[in-house]
């Protein structure tokens, strides 16, 4: 087992009050009196919490930062074929591991349109996890990148998820028990009014998989599905308009939702739904829970996996 690694830098240095910012333009700063780290580097934000004695926790993080410092370099060299329709990239290999992580996850949505950054939040927090664990003997880990989270559960750990019907309220509705017994290692979610764009009207699709970069992808798709394609009362707006540089291009993304009835929120939650449930069965995703104005619906629930309302 390794003793040591290789930083510039010791892990006292990082204040919990400001960022401290790196050459390598990403900035760190402790949460909870050093027990959770917060990394930022342009879009990728994340909170790192890792349970382990003291000595191997101190190894973790600094694995954590020399990963971080490299990987946004690394993506932004790919990102032009990372932009393109995965059936469009057969044959083109990437150079950065992460890239072809995100390449080969969204492969298995064909022939679903998707690029390889539908997957990307996911794919940085399970390649994070990966280098932080690495030669380290760990009780539990998470790597959270904007609410699309990676996992590492020893034999006797667990983790909780908590389920929210909208990004705007918060409210929480229920929650995910983790076991160690269980495949899930990846959580994310996706929607309207989340980070991304969506060309779905689901306020929050919530999909648990094998990795987080699979439940990234899968929780775009199904998000995107949630929909009523022929309404004329929902807003949609090009995605280059909004974004010049999106990977969606000019195809339409949702920019405002009205009230819709009772039957309106039923049709478009049954369209999600069919689909996450065509993912289920094909074993690609194990769980999903989908939300449009409250109106919920479930996929795929397991004896590890616990949807549980709490209204």
């Amino acid at each position: 087992m390794a003793t040591s690694v290789s930083t510039p830098f010791a892990l006292s240095s990082i204040s919990a009050s400001a960022p401290r910012t790196r050459s390598t333009g990403a900035s760190y700063r402790w949460l909870d009196v050093n027990q959770r780290l917060h990394a930022q580097h342009g879009p990728i934000d994340l909170i790192i919490q890792i349970d382990a004695l003291p000595a191997e926790q101190v190894l973790a993080f600094k694995q954590a930062i020399e990963f971080i410092d490299k990987v946004l370099h690394e993506l932004v060299a790919e990102l032009p074929g990372l932009r393109r329709p995965a059936d469009q990239l057969v044959d083109q290999p990437f150079v950065s591991a992460v890239a072809q992580h995100m390449l080969n996850t969204v492969s298995v949505f064909s022939p679903e349109f998707i690029t390889p950054m539908a997957s990307v939040a996911g794919a940085v927090a399970d390649a994070t996890l990966n280098a932080l664990k690495r030669n380290r003997t760990l009780t539990r880990a998470s790597v959270n990148n904007g609410g699309d989270i990676a996992l590492y559960l020893s034999p006797t750990a667990g983790y909780n998820i908590g389920l929210i019907e909208s990004p705007v309220t918060g409210t929480q509705v229920g929650f995910a028990t983790i076991d160690s017994s269980s495949s899930v290692r990846g959580v994310a979610s996706s929607g309207w009014q989340g980070r991304s764009h969506s060309m779905g009207i689901a306020d929050v699709v919530t999909v648990l998989a094998t990795d987080a970069a699979t439940a990234d992808a899968a929780a775009t798709l199904i998000a995107n599905k949630v929909d009523l394609p022929n309404s004329e009362h929902i807003e949609r707006q090009p995605a280059c308009e909004l974004a010049p540089d999106s990977d969606l291009v000019n195809r339409p993304v949702t920019v405002d939702v009205p009230i819709l009835t009772t039957d309106e929120k039923r049709r478009a939650l049954s369209s999600g739904q069919a689909y996450a449930q065509t993912l289920y069965n094909a074993g690609v995703i194990d769980s999903a829970f989908l939300c449009l104005q409250n109106e919920h619906r479930t996929v795929g629930t397991t004896d590890h996996i616990a949807w549980r309302q709490t209204a």
